[in-house]
């Protein structure tokens, strides 16, 4: 009724099994019988072996005998004329190791629609991808890589894919998470790189995604404002990744056509899975590029193989985290389906009591929990609890969760939806699913985490007032009196801003400002000025953290009542960590007053050592040391300079003569390359025409320049030749132009011959 779908053209499905959900389409809803399909396949569930599942049935729209394949007995579920636009899960199975199921103690539904789904029936349009904001992007993405976009040809998905993934990705880099190679950033590089693939499979080969990025702002501004407003470092970001993911490719396709080769000539259809895994890993070559080119040349790889390296490498090098564990293998989804979550009492209480709800245990859910010291964490999901799982850039609580004889170490707590994962180890006696327990919250460090997040707050506010409304957060992490900060700004912030920053952020804790909180609606704080967080999620009611009449932030975390509780906030660095992306760290309260006391202690040290009276003579201490360091250094320049003179003297009168040719060869005192470099242009100065080869061990490692006069290099002689046959003789290589150039060498036993086979070898060029 909301959208105008007529009735007539809805078509429901149920499971073949379902004859409960049959009736209710038909007797309370009113839909005919004929227009109820039985599908088979209408169940969800579960997520790997075990896990809770269930019946579906789903809503099907008729597109039209303009959308048929063609067959008469089209129906639903079956060919492209119906579309499924909503589903209905009924979960209310649990399904056990050996395939048992047993009914859930708390089945429910679980529906959801096809947004996009539905705005394609709406617009009379054969795909999600032909919609009024989808299509612009589809069509754009063809005018980037050269190829016009046509729906029903073969370039079209292709097409459809890099538009997809290139709104995904802008969306998530304005969300502030970028390509990287761990985690959520290790999704975004792989989005990118497999548009930048597609592209490249269509014979684009220089960087084009990031001309698509108004594209994504024109579809997507109007329900998404916001976007405009960092599309230009978008952009840029997905820019520097592309060039760094082409120069990757070109390197590939080159090993990668080695590869062919060698299958060719051997009669292999098949390309090596370690090999393949050699790409993958080394060159950062896609799986899905390798598949792709070897399809084009009738070869396939053995995946088989790449998959075991791949997992392999996993396992060594720990990614897929804890959490990233417990999600694959399911236990999460089955809990989420079971409970009704967690209650989260950490605002107003460090310490409650709760029930077991769930234990997980090497990624799967079990009943009890034993092993005392188990190796692997485990994680132990309450009914109610005051640790706050960490979100919004505030790490998790640790603390302890005790029973009457038992006592479980909570070490970090993770969210996961409703769910609060208390992740540790149990230190002694057990626990098992609806135990009674008690969870306290480590207070100490809970109270330096509020320190720092509010603190955050306040910094937040202060570069705004320094920076103007350009430094937008990009993201933040809140630990135990230590904050660090991400913000837009495209140059280091000045000593004297950060000296700024650091001044408001004080004042405004030696006001005192009260520090209150507030769920309101989402709209209704936004309009009142409400700050939101980058990178957050928000729901329909939003907690709304206010300090003073200067910050007003959507805020999930936990706060001090009153700036002062901050005590001091001390700024310790500020630096680069990515285009446009800079970042401020800071401490707060006992850690800050430590920093400063420190910072005054090396002070004192400094003062001692260069024996200034009191520390703030220093800078006059430091003023007079650098003078008197310059005027030694002007000292020892005119020593060097008068002693390299008479090198040069001496070097040009031992020269060997070849016509009016001077050829100087000869081994220097330990000198670095510069040194050699400036005694050759004296020579050649002084001598002309003349050729100079000089050798030394600086630092353990050889040094052999050659330099010629224009004279000899206009006659073709080359100074890059010359040396690369010295270098020969002690096992190294080298060149450069050829009036100059430099060479190294493995064995120093052999220099002095390295020396005297050069003169004979250019003296034999002369001749």
């Amino acid at each position: 009724e909301v959208m105008g779908l007529p009735a007539d053209r809805l078509y429901p499905t149920v499971h073949t099994d379902d004859q409960e959900s049959f009736e209710i389409w038909r007797d309370e809803i009113g839909v005919p019988e004929e227009r109820i399909g039985w599908l088979e396949d209408n169940w969800w569930g579960p997520v790997g072996p075990t896990g809770p599942n269930g019946p579906d049935s789903e809503i099907y729209f008729d597109l039209g005998h303009e959308f048929s394949d063609g067959r008469p007995d089209e129906k639903p579920g079956d060919g492209n004329r119906y579309l499924e636009i909503w589903n209905n899960v009924f979960m209310q199975f649990m399904q056990h190791e050996d395939g048992s199921r047993t009914p859930l103690p708390r089945p429910n539904v679980d529906t959801g629609m096809g947004l996009e789904r539905c705005a394609s029936v709406l617009q009379k349009v054969e795909s999600n991808f032909e919609i009024d904001t989808l299509r612009p992007m589809c069509i754009a993405a063809g005018d980037a890589v050269g190829v016009k976009y046509v729906y029903s040809e073969a370039n079209g998905r292709a097409l459809r894919r890099i538009a997809d993934h290139v709104r995904a990705i802008s969306f998530c880099i304005h969300e502030g998470v970028q390509p990287g190679s761990e985690k959520e950033n290790y999704i975004v590089r792989q989005l990118l790189r497999r548009a930048v693939l597609e592209g490249y499979l269509l014979g684009k080969h220089d960087p084009f995604l990031h001309t698509l990025v108004p594209a994504v702002v024109q579809a997507m501004s109007v329900p998404y404002p916001e976007i405009a407003k960092t599309a230009s470092n978008v952009a840029q970001v997905i820019k520097d990744e592309e060039e760094q993911f082409l120069g990757t490719v070109e390197k590939g396709v080159r090993k990668f056509q080695k590869l062919v080769e060698d299958a060719k000539k051997a009669g292999r259809s098949v390309l090596p899975g370690d090999a393949v895994w050699d790409l993958h890993s080394t060159d950062g070559f896609l799986i899905e590029l390798t598949q792709a080119m070897a399809a084009k040349v009738n070869l396939t790889i053995d995946r088989v193989r790449f998959d075991a390296l791949m997992e392999d490498h996993k396992k060594g090098s720990g990614r897929g985290a804890f959490l990233d564990s417990v999600m694959a293998a399911g236990p999460l989804s089955a809990l989420h389906k079971t409970t009704s979550g967690t209650e989260f009492l950490g605002y107003e209480s460090l310490h409650g009591n709760g029930i077991v709800l769930g234990i997980i245990a090497e990624g799967r859910l079990v009943d009890e929990l034993s092993e005392v010291g188990h190796e692997a964490p485990v994680a132990v999901v309450l009914d109610r609890t005051p640790f706050y799982g960490e979100a919004g850039g505030q790490v998790g609580d640790t603390g302890l969760i005790k029973t009457e004889t038992g006592a479980f170490y909570v070490q970090d707590t993770q969210k996961d939806g409703s769910l609060y994962l208390h992740i540790g180890h149990l230190k002694k006696g057990k626990l098992k699913l609806g135990l009674k327990l008690k969870a306290q919250v480590d207070e100490h460090r809970r109270a330096g985490i509020r320190r720092a997040h509010s603190a955050t707050h306040l910094l937040h506010h202060a570069l705004q007032s320094v920076l103007g409304g350009q430094a937008l957060q990009r993201g933040s992490k809140v630990e135990e009196d230590h904050l660090r900060f991400d913000f837009t700004q495209p140059r280091p912030v000045t000593p004297e801003q950060l000296q700024q920053i650091e001044e408001i952020i004080n004042h405004k804790v030696a006001e005192s400002a009260e520090v209150t909180s507030v769920l309101m609606d989402l709209e209704a704080a936004k309009k009142a000025g409400a700050t939101a967080l980058f990178g957050e999620k928000y729901p329909d009611r939003v907690r709304v953290v206010s300090m003073g009449d200067f910050s007003r932030e959507l805020c999930g975390g936990t706060h001090l009542t009153n700036t002062s509780q901050v005590g001091l906030c001390k700024v310790i660095n500020e630096e680069s960590v990515a285009k446009g992306v800079r970042r401020i760290s800071a401490y707060t309260g006992p850690r800050a007053f430590s920093k400063i006391h420190a910072d005054e202690q090396l002070l004192k040290d400094l003062a001692l050592q260069l024996k200034a009276q009191r520390v703030e003579d220093l800078p006059d201490r430091v003023s007079a040391l650098q003078e008197e360091v310059r005027e030694l250094k002007r000292q020892l320049n005119k020593q060097s300079t008068q002693s390299a003179a008479g090198l040069v003297d001496t070097l040009v009168k031992d020269a060997a003569k070849v016509g009016d040719v001077s050829i100087v060869t000869s081994l220097v005192d330990a000198t670095d390359a510069d040194g050699i470099r400036a005694l050759i242009d004296q020579i050649r100065r002084k001598a002309s025409p003349v050729a100079v080869l000089l050798g030394s061990v600086h630092e353990e490692k050889i040094i052999l320049i050659a330099g010629l006069s224009q004279e000899l290099v206009d006659k073709k002689l080359s100074a890059s030749d010359w040396v690369k046959a010295a270098a020969k003789v002690v096992g190294g290589g080298g060149g450069g132009r050829p009036d100059l150039a430099q060479a190294g060498g493995k064995d120093p036993t052999k220099l002095n011959e390295a020396i005297q086979q050069a003169a004979t070898w250019f003296t034999q060029k002369l001749s």
